[in-house]
């Protein structure tokens, strides 16, 4: 038996831990022998000390073997998974997953819900009235079986161990660590067994990493790590110095989902969705071309298996005939300063204020409001008028002051430039 104390004190030297006793943090952290202290002093010595991409994946899989794994490529061969980083309007999984489908790509995904300035696919597909998104392995096979994917929450059976690790991060300010990041991420994404797997890390003011350089490591480890455990893995840094699409909000992102699987969906989204469908297509064998995804757009094929997979989990058909978006009735124009073009996006504070107006959770748990929503109309480089209209605010009641915070959030100057939206493929 290795000891707590040993394993802390190499670590709070600097000295590399085996496999064997990095495995040991995460099987204390599962069975519950490791205590709270002892815990958080392993993550404070990882975050100062650091982790090398051997300590990184004997973390990963330790988290991975502390509970269920799911091995769907044995009974779905060609499975994919995708995952990303998060941002504000970053609603590609709503997309990538019937698109892929519709193509005859199979796709199981096990989202999250919420929390600080993003928000979760699961808090949005829950505006769809009946659904149902709690699944085992035998349903989530069965989905796949039937109608080519799967979408739902993550059950308390995967990666307890990074249940664990993951409540302390917060309070032991460990949070940005990107071994550790790594490591949080692979345990639950690995668990399902997919064939292949993409990792959508986002970069700007409005993405979890603001730096490029931080976001570019994050990819290589997410894609090194990955591989080193036997899947398929790639990376694609994309760009969020703004809302991706023109809305953000739980509703409202859902409606511009369904919107961009109808072949009506803005630029930035299609494009964003269309490279990473490209990406894990390949990684996992399938024969699948831009072609083939943007016909199944433009023939509403996409937005069908949307429809057929709903109903499977629970979705009242009739919605789907006729969806409707309830959103908040106060609306609040947001209008440019000055004529020029619009040269910045604060992009994380506008996802703050609609977390402040009831739109995310401030702790887990919390309440939401479906319905608050913010319409973006310029883009980044685009020529704005004077008192041109910038945004809107749908809020649940009037607020002068928020509604002035967010204009703040939007800077007109006389030369600006829109950013790509794909960084870099790895």
């Amino acid at each position: 038996m290795i000891l707590p104390y040993r394993i802390l004190e190499r670590k709070r030297a600097g000295l590399r831990l085996s496999e064997a006793e990095i495995r040991a943090v995460a099987r204390g952290a599962a069975d519950g022998s490791w205590s709270e202290g002892q815990l958080g002093a392993f993550l404070m010595a990882a975050a100062i000390r650091g982790l090398d991409g051997e300590e990184t994946r004997a973390l990963t899989l330790g988290m991975l073997e502390s509970g269920e794994r799911w091995e769907l490529a044995r009974d779905v061969p060609g499975v994919c998974d995708k995952h990303s980083t998060g941002g504000v309007g970053d609603k590609v999984s709503l997309v990538l997953a019937p698109l892929l489908a519709s193509c005859g790509v199979p796709v199981a995904m096990l989202a999250g819900r919420g929390l600080g300035h993003t928000a979760g696919t699961i808090d949005k597909l829950e505006v769809i009235p009946g659904m149902d998104l709690e699944f085992d392995r035998a349903r989530c096979v069965e989905l796949l079986h039937r109608c080519g994917m799967a979408l739902g929450g993550a059950t308390a059976a995967i990666a307890p161990a990074d249940r664990r690790l993951y409540a302390l991060r917060d309070v032991t300010a460990t949070v940005d660590s990107l071994p550790l990041i790594t490591g949080s991420i692979l345990s639950k994404k690995l668990a399902t067994g997919a064939a292949a797997v993409i990792f959508d890390v986002k970069t700007g003011n409005g993405a979890f990493l603001a730096e490029r350089e931080s976001t570019e490591e994050l990819a290589h480890l997410l894609v090194d790590t990955a591989r080193a455990l036997g899947t398929a893995a790639g990376a694609v840094l994309t760009d969020m110095s703004q809302p991706l699409g023109h809305w953000v909000g739980h509703a409202a992102e859902l409606m511009e989902s369904i919107d961009c699987l109808e072949g009506k969906g803005p630029a930035d989204l299609v494009e964003v969705t269309l490279v990473l469908c490209e990406e894990v297509a390949r990684l996992a064998g399938h024969a699948v071309t831009r072609v083939d995804l943007e016909r199944a757009l433009a023939e509403g094929r996409a937005r069908e298996q949307l429809d057929r997979w709903a109903v499977l989990q629970g979705a009242d058909p009739a919605w789907l005939r006729a969806p409707c978006f309830d959103l908040a009735p106060v609306e609040r124009p947001v209008h440019a300063a000055r004529a020029g073009r619009l040269a910045h996006v604060e992009t994380r504070q506008l996802g703050l204020l609609l977390v402040e107006a009831g739109a995310g959770r401030s702790h887990p748990g919390g309440d939401l409001d479906h319905g608050v929503s913010l319409r973006v109309h310029a883009r980044l480089g685009q020529d704005v008028a004077a008192g041109e209209e910038l945004a809107r605010l749908y809020l649940r009641r009037d607020d002068d002051a928020l509604a002035a915070r967010c204009a703040a959030c939007f800077t007109v100057a006389d030369e600006a430039t829109a950013p790509l939206m794909i960084l870099e493929r790895i």
